[in-house]
């Protein structure tokens, strides 16, 4: 029987997390000769082929393992569409663990209209150690924290799902260019907006749509709770937004540098009180990445 789902695991040097993700998607409520799973294992240096293939190699097992030496999740992601045989596509996190009835309540929104080309659920955070108190709440979404809507609703730019729980109905891929390799992880650098550049494009066509009764539990390990981890990754989208752009003009150069400065400057009036000192932190930190982010794309010519 052909596969209607396929749900596709990228991962790096996770195979504990993996193999987690993957019981996850063998307990769905979904008929499971519908399921296809794929792990892109993205030259992990760690065990994940030998634990992948305790499922791959059970006799009838829908578990395929596949090796991508080139280093890059978006890579991982485009040799996961390339594979897929399912009519949908379903991307899980390696470090996620979907609900038993992820798979079931993403096909039903896909099946209410064929217009709807992408489809989100909600993720909730499972923290390793307590939730920090002073993570800004306009910033949670870093974490990959998402709660849109407490009913299916389409959603409107610039809102989007995120990767860690999010669909794609496999015929947009045969006239849109999947996920740019410019963006997203590569390593330990914490580059992204992959996600973000491709359901812009998708959004020409196609609708989006979020439902909250496909949940994920997304792991937030407990080296990602500190304030340098969060400023790490806040720089990052600065670099990540400003390679999705790929505006390296002079304007533009200038206004961010402008705006750094300004952000420079506001912190210093915030100094004694430590929620708005550190939003200005963040800034610095954003704007500061967007420089480099608009350098880095020129020094690659544009």
């Amino acid at each position: 029987m052909k596969a209607t789902v396929t749900v596709a695991i990228c991962t790096h040097n996770r195979a504990r997390d993996t193999a987690e993700a993957i019981e996850s998607v063998l307990a769905q409520s979904y008929a499971p000769e519908a399921i296809e799973i794929v792990v892109v294992d993205n030259r992990s240096t760690d065990d994940t082929a030998r634990v992948v293939a305790r499922y791959a190699d059970q006799p009838g097992s829908r578990v395929r393992y596949l090796l991508e030496n080139r280093l890059g999740l978006s890579v991982a992601r485009n040799r996961a569409i390339t594979e897929a045989e399912g009519t949908y596509i379903l991307f899980l996190d390696d470090d996620a663990i979907a609900g038993r009835e992820w798979v079931e309540q993403i096909v039903d929104v896909f099946e209410r209209d064929p217009q709807i080309g992408c489809v989100g659920g909600k993720i909730e955070p499972r923290w390793e150690t307590a939730e920090p108190d002073w993570i800004p709440a306009e910033h949670r979404g870093v974490f990959t924290i998402l709660d849109y809507s407490d009913q299916v609703v389409e959603m409107p730019a610039p809102a989007i799902p995120y990767g860690a729980n999010v669909a794609f109905r496999r015929s947009v891929f045969e006239w849109m260019q999947p996920f740019r390799e410019d963006l997203g992880r590569v390593g330990t650098s914490l580059l992204s907006s992959e996600e973000s550049e491709l359901i812009a494009r998708l959004r020409e066509r196609c609708k989006v749509y979020y439902t909250p009764h496909a949940p994920v539990e997304h792991k937030i390990a407990k080296e990602r709770t500190t304030k340098k981890w969060f400023l790490r990754r806040i720089f990052w989208q600065g670099v990540s937004d400003a390679v999705r752009r790929q505006d390296n003009s002079p304007l533009m150069l200038a206004k961010h540098a402008i705006r750094l400065l300004q952000a420079v400057g506001g912190s210093l009036l915030t100094i004694f009180h430590f929620k708005r000192f550190l939003r200005q932190i963040v800034n610095i930190c954003y704007r500061n990445g967007s420089l480099v982010g608009i350098l880095r794309y020129s020094g690659k010519g544009g």
